[in-house]
């Protein structure tokens, strides 16, 4: 992607699709490619009060269950049928509710699996099947998480799920390379509107980001702008890459036994 002396962050005339790109992280990815010059389509099963824009330009959405594979693919379809083309596809929507594992029905747990693993595996199906054919080729980007790296108590589908899709990306970049680049993003603990909910608002948040080495949790904005330097002519050698954006991880849990 790119051609010499343009701007390597400039995505003008490029098309991306941001998979629940209507709230949270999702909405931020889709706003930073908009104000980089690209064309956005979000999807989600439910339109929001007011789509992802940046200087008078809006994102387009698509009502989708990505969940299910012929309303990936037509996410997909649907992109290219208005823009002609495809550039990037990032794999966002996913997440969990917090459930024990012992508590888990077997419904749900399909559920979370399917949103965090099988959904960003049809959409990059759909996207690959356009990208091959172009002379540029595309680049795929699944929003992961630390969930995936370490023990996940109260999301254990949420994590193993994660822990799949880094492990897809790796081996998605070798089955579709050169033309398509794949990598994932390993986000950490990232400040939404639902994380006031989850960790009791203000107070809540403050508490958890003092765990951060950094001393604050990321923002939307933090992934998005991994997100564009991945799908960037600056990171055209990096595919089946997994790329930690946790502003340091999490201290070692034996540090706060010995300062107590």
């Amino acid at each position: 992607m790119g051609k010499a002396g343009r701007d390597p962050m400039d995505f003008t005339g490029r098309v991306v699709v941001v998979t629940g790109g209507t709230r949270g992280v999702g909405r931020g990815i889709a706003h930073a490619f908009l104000a980089a010059g690209a064309d956005v389509v979000v999807c989600a099963r439910h339109a929001p009060d007011e789509l992802p824009a940046s200087s008078g330009r809006a994102a387009t959405f698509v009502a989708a269950d990505v969940r299910r594979a012929d309303e990936a693919h037509a996410v997909v379809a649907a992109a290219t049928e208005r823009h002609g083309r495809l550039d990037v596809l990032v794999n966002n929507a996913g997440g969990s509710p917090e459930v024990p594992a012992a508590d888990a029905s077997a419904n749900f747990v399909t559920s979370v699996v399917a949103l965090n693993l099988l959904a960003p595996f049809f959409c990059a199906q759909a996207a690959n099947a356009v990208m091959q054919g172009q002379d540029e080729g595309g680049s795929i980007v699944n929003i992961a998480s630390v969930s995936a790296l370490r023990p996940s108590p109260g999301t254990a589908a949420y994590g193993a799920a994660k822990a799949g899709l880094v492990n897809l990306t790796r081996t998605l970049a070798v089955e579709w390379a050169p033309a398509v680049r794949v990598n994932c993003v390993v986000a950490g603990l990232v400040a939404t509107e639902a994380s006031f909910d989850h960790y009791g608002g203000s107070e809540g948040i403050a508490v958890v980001a003092g765990t951060v080495p950094m001393g604050r949790m990321g923002t939307p904005e933090d992934v998005a702008r991994v997100c564009l330097f991945l799908c960037s002519p600056l990171a055209a050698y990096v595919s089946g890459a997994a790329v930690e954006a946790h502003g340091g991880g999490e201290r070692p849990a034996y540090r706060g036994a010995l300062e107590g």
